[in-house]
């Protein structure tokens, strides 16, 4: 798995002295951009036609985060279907599972504004990217 080094900020931390469920999201979000940016998935307007959208979000919360845990977000395919796929991510706490996600993604078209499949090329490079690490 692709893995993320998260730093923890100050206002990450809610009333209860633990990183905010919402904030976890964040997280994952800035281990997905990096994977898709190091995998070659194209993410961004300039990138062409063809993109990657979330149509789903699963998380299930194991363990609470403090603030000076060390945090890092892991990230690889684990479904591959036509328009979309599976990606599992896991938020680590101390080398712990803190939170497990599941997250549906599809092929997006931006010119014709709809799901479109995806390209063989792009499954075939994350899927190496994803044995290498």
């Amino acid at each position: 798995m692709y893995t993320t080094p998260i730093q923890l900020r100050f206002n990450d931390i809610d009333q209860m002295g633990h990183v905010n469920n919402a904030v976890i999201m964040e997280y994952f979000d800035l281990g997905k951009s990096l994977y898709f940016k190091d995998s070659g998935v194209p993410v961004t307007p300039d990138e062409g036609d063809f993109c990657v959208m979330i149509v789903h979000y699963e998380l299930s919360f194991k363990k609470q985060i403090r603030y000076h845990d060390k945090v890092e977000v892991q990230t690889c395919v684990s479904r591959w279907g036509n328009k979309s796929f599976d990606l599992t991510q896991l938020c680590l706490c101390n080398g712990e599972v803190a939170v497990e996600g599941k997250i549906v993604m599809s092929g997006y078209s931006r010119s014709a504004h709809a799901a479109v499949p995806i390209p063989e090329e792009i499954k075939e490079m994350v899927s190496r990217f994803d044995q290498e690490n």
